[in-house]
């Protein structure tokens, strides 16, 4: 049996966490609550089989996430989680499937190994104490002391995150009935304001037939009282109605935006790279068109149709005869505008498209601009536009002409459903039926409650078109396989650096020719490796394989001895470093391109990367230093200036291994020397893949892998390569004709007499 103190004194226990620095102000002597916190997550996440990554967190130095955003970072590894807050009697009763973590009010956590009904206990284990399994017994009393509240439940998603879901209505629909409890709340109101609405018309026709016709002051007051009361009452719905459908649409826009930035940054560089980016803005701008659907014309169709549910038997019973005149009309506007939907759709897809060609040319020109000025192409950009534009004219305006014809058919019915019910209404009156002066006029004052909303459905039939394209149109974006189903899962090993091809081939995408055809070499940690060959060998290929950008090949890659397929791809990718030939430096300061928004790192990581990459030379003769702003397309850089930074920003977090893909290729002179001048010190305890077209400076290279047509012709030192490998030598001899003619002319004139 435990023993009471022990329950209760947990001061000793490591629930409490210890002190973050030690008693004499030096460097932290422990982890801090914010750490136990992170951890404790981390410890449920892999009791229900996912990694969490403490970088997927986006944190700025010394922020405390919130809930919410713990909830969301767990997301991210393909779990379901959801933050509550409960209490002593509801944690007792935690006993479904999945990790209970408790948010403690110093901010750190503990995990929650089981409850304890029977001895009035939960049992917590600490984060910080790695071999405890069982965790220890806590009571009510010691844990209000140090309990917040709140839990986080975490269970691995047995429905699948919405975000794996594919984009179509059903999803959409989904989203919508996610926000039933407000639905509910606004269709309720709705209804109480649509009873409210027929009340004035009621009212008219007592007026009419009651007080003018009988002069009845008492009656007169009690219909203004009423009147008056109606319109309190409704004032006060239609402004909590409005509220709640303000929340609602916010939350709906909400949601889908952040789906679809969420699942185009999931698809494969490999899609971004086939498909033109003016095409993938146009169709992504399609989602606008859907979220103001979705958020506008819907909501408001959907209380328009509760009107009409309640007011339609109302006109029933004040005249049979004209409620079904009004009724008839309402459907043939529907049929009408039905007819022409085909037509519309024909004509809708054809203007779609050639905005889509008019979207892409204006994308181009915009990113090479620099291009188009420096050849004067501007003339034939203008052309291509002209063209664009007009065909995008021609099918806008076949589309205005054909969406006229259902508004002009409709128009004459809207004004006969309003002016053919006095029409009609008083021929009845006159005629002996019991309808009278009052009922009329309250019958069009409610028929028009009526009209509007049956117009507003029969339109909503065309809109629905509209939308089912833009729909289809982001489909064709997002619903494109994603680079990673479940983000959570793959293996997490600390890297060295060796790098192992075992029999690798690969084909891109659309081609029969193998870019890599049964490659194998071994790399050691630590190693500086070249990689050299002609035009199409297959160097870059060996890169983006080694990123995972392409996974589809055959054979084994091995990191370490871990096969790469099975390493989590976000976790692989913050492993490498990566400098391209162009690189793509943001609009913002200096430090925020190099810090790219990763948590953790400060302004001190972004100086000890810009000295290793011989960056911090020119960064410290700009007027503001680390905080001068880098203008859009970077105009204010030089090339090498670019390249440093680029370099800098790869090594901001210590990577262990370093990727460069013709990254000096494009450098002036000066600027590739003092590149290579760092290039041992950069490679300091990494490995090193150096893609490069100039042998030159490869020659300090530890390895140098020579590839031609997708094979290896060998792999060696620079001076090894030039006895044995004929590829090699003559990619040399090539590049160095010039030195050899020199030494040549120099040795020839050193023989004639008297030189």
């Amino acid at each position: 049996m435990q023993r009471e103190d022990e329950l209760l004194d947990l001061d000793s226990r490591t629930l409490t966490p210890p002190p973050s620095e030690s008693p004499s102000g030096d460097a932290p002597a422990g982890p801090t609550p914010l750490d136990l916190r992170l951890q404790a997550i981390v410890m449920a996440g892999r009791e229900q089989g996912a990694d969490l990554e403490r970088e997927e967190l986006r944190l700025s130095p010394g922020q405390v996430p919130s809930p919410a955003a713990l909830v969301e970072w767990v997301a991210t590894a393909g779990l379901w989680c959801r933050a509550v807050r409960t209490n002593w009697r509801a944690l007792l009763k935690l006993t479904a499937a999945g990790s209970v973590v408790l948010l403690m009010k110093d901010g750190s956590a503990a995990l929650m190994t089981r409850p304890d009904a029977v001895r009035n206990v939960v049992w917590l284990k600490d984060p910080s104490v790695q071999t405890e399994q069982e965790g220890i017994p806590v009571d009510e009393l010691r844990l209000s002391q140090l309990w917040s509240g709140e839990v986080l439940l975490i269970r691995p998603d047995r429905q699948g995150r919405a975000d794996n879901d594919p984009w179509n209505f059903m999803w959409l629909a989904r989203v919508v009935m996610a926000e039933r409890s407000i639905i509910r709340d606004i269709t309720l109101g709705s209804i109480v304001m649509a009873f409210l609405s027929v009340v004035p018309p009621l009212l008219t026709m007592i007026v009419i037939d009651k007080v003018v016709g009988y002069k009845v002051m008492s009656t007169l007051v009690m219909v203004t009282a009423v009147l008056l009361l109606a319109m309190v009452y409704e004032t006060a719905l239609g402004y909590v109605r409005r509220q709640l459908t303000a929340v609602i649409a916010l939350r709906l826009d909400l949601k889908m935006s952040l789906f679809v930035f969420r699942r185009l940054l999931g698809l494969s560089i490999d899609y971004f790279e086939r498909t033109p980016t003016g095409q993938i803005g146009y169709l992504i701008g399609q989602s606008q068109k859907v979220r103001s659907f979705v958020t506008g014309k819907m909501m408001s169709t959907i209380f328009d149709l509760v009107n009409l549910i309640v007011v339609l038997p109302l006109l029933f019973w004040m005249s049979t005869t004209l409620a079904w005149m009004v009724l008839a009309l309402g459907c043939i506007m529907a049929v009408i505008i039905a007819l022409f939907i085909g037509p519309v759709r024909r004509v809708y897809a054809r203007y779609q498209e050639a905005e889509i060609k008019k979207g892409t040319i204006l994308v181009e020109t915009l990113h090479g601009i620099r291009t188009i000025k420096s050849l004067a192409l501007e003339p034939a950009q203008r052309d291509a536009w002209d063209r664009r534009a007009a065909e995008a004219a021609h099918w806008r305006r076949r589309l205005d002409d054909i969406s006229n014809w259902p508004e002009t058919l409709v128009t004459p019915i809207d004004m006969l459903m309003t002016r053919g019910v006095l029409m009609i209404g008083a021929y009845l009156s006159i005629s002996g039926d019991a309808t009278s002066v009052g009922s009329i006029m309250a019958f069009m004052m409610v028929s028009g409650r009526v009209s509007g909303p049956l117009t507003s459905m029969a339109k909503l039939l065309q809109d629905l078109e509209e939308v089912r394209a833009g729909v289809g149109m982001v489909g064709l974006v997002l619903n494109n396989r994603p680079e990673v189903v479940n983000t959570g899962t793959g293996l997490r090993p600390r890297f060295e650096g060796a790098i192992s091809f075992r029999d690798v081939k690969f084909s891109y995408p659309g081609t029969k020719t193998r870019a890599l055809d049964g490659i194998s070499f071994d790399v050691p940690a630590g190693t500086i490796l070249g990689v050299v060959g002609r035009s199409g060998a297959g160097k870059s290929t060996v890169t983006r394989l080694l990123q995972g950008i392409n996974r589809e090949y055959e054979g084994q890659i091995k990191l370490d001895g871990v096969d790469l397929r099975e390493i989590n791809l976000a976790h692989l990718r913050r492993s490498f470093g990566v400098v391209l030939q162009e690189n793509f430096l943001f609009r913002g300061s200096i430090r925020e391109n190099l810090l790219a928004g990763r948590s953790g790192l400060t302004l001190i990581d972004a100086v000890r990367a810009a000295r290793l990459a011989g960056a911090e030379e020119f960064i410290e003769r700009m007027p503001m230093g680390y905080e001068t702003i880098v203008e859009e397309g970077s105009p204010n850089l030089s090339g090498g200036q670019r390249q440093r930074l680029a370099i800098a920003r790869a090594l901001i977090h210590d990577p262990r291994l370093l990727i460069l893909d013709e990254a000096t290729s494009a450098l002036d002179p000066e600027s590739e020397a003092l590149v290579n001048a760092n290039i041992s010190r950069i490679a300091a305890n990494r490995t090193m893949v150096i893609v490069s077209h100039r042998l030159s400076s490869l020659v300090d290279s530890d390895q140098i892998l020579v590839l031609d047509r997708g094979k290896v012709m060998d792999i060696g030192p620079h001076t090894q390569l030039l006895e044995t490998c004929t590829v090699y030598r003559q990619l040399w001899q090539q590049q160095n004709r010039h030195m050899e003619t020199f030494r040549s002319t120099k040795t020839s004139t050193s023989l004639v007499p008297g030189s």
